[in-house]
């Protein structure tokens, strides 16, 4: 394959349909090792999915591999007050080819279905909604959703050690909304699958329905049903 803008889109979308957001990790006490080949493991070997270090993580192997120019970018996503979050928040990827200079993130749950083109200042529409990359302070980046800031990005090169501090953040502090909630959510072909906690929700075809999973064989059927997770155990639900 050669490692151009329309291959880069194809494999930007099948990594979404496939690949599932995921931070059942978190709630069953395993390890989150930011490392290529623990990642590559984890996705391709185990069947799993993961958040933003280990999917977008693991998208930079894969395109590297491939013979794509990846640079690592960490971001502070915004929270529903407009408040930015902690450095290394977010792990997104600026992929380089001889047709463009792309903004690829797999790993942000509902985002783009494609690259977005760095090099628009205008709106871009995408299947995921209409997306605007706007200038900020100091030279960053805001990535806008449907009018609303999702992330602000740094575009100064990094390494994925570095995002070993967010990892353990969001893996053990209280605050975190990922230690506060239990999620595994994947794209589909005309919408979306979400498990969280019991609840399951299904958009599809412009409609939408969700169901209470009461039982643990019922959650460990959506699980592999619904994402290829094959579970020994169940994660643990939040406390409330």
């Amino acid at each position: 394959m050669e490692p151009t803008a329309q291959a880069l889109r194809s494999l930007h979308r099948r990594h979404l349909l496939s690949v599932p957001f995921e931070n059942l990790s978190i709630h069953l006490g395993e390890d989150i090792v930011l490392t290529d080949e623990a990642l590559v493991a984890k996705i391709v070997d185990r069947h799993r999915g993961g958040f933003c270090y280990e999917l977008n993580g693991a998208f930079a192997a894969l395109l590297r591999s491939l013979g794509y120019r990846v640079t690592l970018l960490q971001a502070r996503v915004y929270d529903e007050h407009g408040e930015l979050g902690i450095p290394y928040d977010h792990l997104a990827l600026r992929v380089d080819t001889a047709d463009g200079v792309w903004l690829a993130d797999v790993g942000f749950g509902a985002h783009s279905l494609y690259p977005l083109a760095f090099d628009e200042p205008g709106d871009q529409k995408d299947p995921g909604g209409v997306f605007r990359i706007a200038q900020a302070s100091n030279g960053d980046l805001d990535i806008i959703q449907n009018g609303r800031p999702e992330y602000r990005l740094d575009q100064r090169p990094r390494e994925l050690a570095e995002f070993r501090v967010g990892a353990w953040y969001h893996r053990s502090s209280p605050d975190s909304h990922f230690t506060r909630s239990l999620v595994c959510s994947r794209s589909t072909e005309d919408g979306r699958v979400t498990l969280s906690g019991r609840k399951l929700k299904i958009a599809a075809g412009g409609e939408r329905r969700s169901v209470v999973l009461e039982t643990e064989d019922e959650r460990r059927a959506a699980y592999r049903e619904h994402f290829g997770i094959v579970l020994d155990r169940l994660p643990d639900l939040p406390k409330r």
